[in-house]
């Protein structure tokens, strides 16, 4: 398939700069995957999809503070580093911005609030533009708890505030690890949890730690030629009970985000069961691929183009997708992390 056949026009002011005023206050544009017919309920309907016996599917994992802003030694040039994955507790993967300059043997100083100064330098520069950094100081991680920010995606035309610190954080995280949130997740409350308990819907959680490939572009006109950057999984057995318990008896799972879909295609059986396991994946799915373990998909509205318009597409038809985008943006649904939700059932 092409590129261009992903690609959609997105007025600038349905790009949510801000979560709603209260988590789970969302509308939820719910499309028919097989027919492609389109409803706009609340998300706080999304219990009535459910009954008992049926398997929710979570990513528990959890934002870091991985946006740090440092200058330059020499000319004192402000940058902006985005830590990626921990190496040691000394080294990290990373991004720079901007980064056409920054050069092996580059060292940075970030301040704390405190005043304290932490040096940082560049160790290697990797031909995919990621660089390998490593501190001078102390832990890379306890510079991220000092004088890190809440890493908010390029499209959030804004600095974070206070409150992203728990907005930008689904309810449920608790393993570290993302460098961007599970953001399906986000609409989530304590009170859909116990819905869902009176239902008789279990919940089953695994981990993805939401890696650069979210931020990347497909610049292949080709989408097959288009390679995914690995991100970490853990599929635990808890997690694989409930879900093949859920699919013996003939019940729904329903995947909370693309996150969430990756990890259940990666451990996935031919007949939709899964096994446990954890490890690094870079699937990458779009039509006519099938998914073959969830039967539904609760995600918010993507990126022109990107990967995970791609993977919803698998879920129904790029034809189907595209006239329920067409939907949304005609009902002033917002999108992108901070935006509304779509449910394929």
């Amino acid at each position: 398939m092409l590129l261009s056949q992903f690609e959609f026009k997105l007025p600038e002011e349905l790009i949510a700069q801000f979560p709603p005023e209260e988590r789970g206050m969302s509308r939820m544009l719910v499309m028919d995957k097989l027919s492609g017919h389109c409803e706009i309920r609340s998300f706080s309907d999304l219990p009535d999809y459910l009954t008992e016996g049926d398997c929710v599917v979570i990513n528990n994992t959890k934002v870091i503070n991985a946006r740090i802003f440092g200058r330059k030694n020499g000319d004192g040039a402000k940058v902006e580093i985005l830590f990626l994955k921990k190496i040691t507790d000394m080294k990290w993967t990373s991004f720079f911005r901007p980064g056409k300059r920054m050069r092996k043997g580059t060292r940075i100083k970030v301040q704390t609030p405190s005043g304290e100064d932490c040096w940082l330098v560049i160790a290697e520069r990797t031909d995919d533009g990621i660089f390998i950094v490593e501190s001078e100081d102390i832990p890379i991680g306890r510079i991220q708890e000092l004088a890190g920010h809440v890493p908010l995606p390029p499209y959030i035309r804004r600095g974070d505030e206070v409150s992203d610190k728990g907005r930008y954080q689904t309810v449920y995280a608790k393993e570290e690890g993302a460098v961007a949130a599970p953001t399906a997740g986000l609409h989530f409350t304590d009170d859909i949890f116990a819905e869902f308990a009176r239902k008789g819907v279990s919940v089953a959680e695994l981990t993805l730690h939401v890696g650069p490939g979210t931020f990347l572009p497909v610049s292949c006109e080709n989408i097959e030629d288009h390679k995914m950057h690995a991100e970490y999984f853990f599929l635990p057995s808890l997690a694989e009970r409930n879900i093949n318990e859920a699919k013996g008896k003939g019940r729904k799972i329903l995947a909370v985000g693309t996150t969430t879909v990756r990890v259940l295609e990666s451990c996935a059986n031919e007949d939709g069961t899964v096994e446990a396991g954890s490890g690094e994946t870079s699937i990458f799915i779009y039509p006519p691929y099938k998914p073959k373990v969830a039967d539904m998909l609760l995600t918010n509205f993507h990126l022109p183009g990107s990967t995970l318009l791609m993977l919803v597409s698998a879920f129904s038809s790029l034809e189907n997708v595209m006239k329920a985008y067409g939907a949304a943006v005609e009902n002033k649904l917002k999108f992108y992390s901070y935006g509304d939700c779509m449910l394929f059932k």
